[in-house]
């Protein structure tokens, strides 16, 4: 499934959940359909993202993925977007935000 991360100062992002997922549950973000960023929550986020980056975890395959020869992504792959994406729009003032948009909870 997709998830679109949507900015209104950089643009947006497309992701599988597969890769949204851990990004969000490494800021402490539920798997929502929907959800938000607030300005007051994107340096902490992003900074929170840096240092799962630093301590090098990875993204493991999901349960739908598990019987695939495919070897976990490291969490600095997916992340540097997201990161990017959550530290330029906190630059954007009081309305910044980012929201994103997914099908169904993931």
């Amino acid at each position: 499934m997709l998830v679109k991360f949507l900015s209104s100062e950089t643009g947006e992002i497309l992701m599988f959940s597969e890769g949204a997922g851990p990004l969000l549950r490494a800021i402490n973000k539920e798997c929502t359909a929907r959800g938000t960023f607030t300005v007051a929550e994107m340096m902490p986020a992003a900074l929170l993202l840096r240092e799962a980056v630093a301590r090098g975890e990875s993204v493991t395959p999901s349960a739908e993925e598990e019987g695939a020869a495919e070897k976990p992504v490291a969490l600095r792959s997916r992340a540097w977007p997201l990161i990017d994406m959550l530290e330029r729009t906190s630059k954007g003032g009081a309305k910044a935000n980012i929201v994103w948009d997914a099908a169904a909870p993931f």
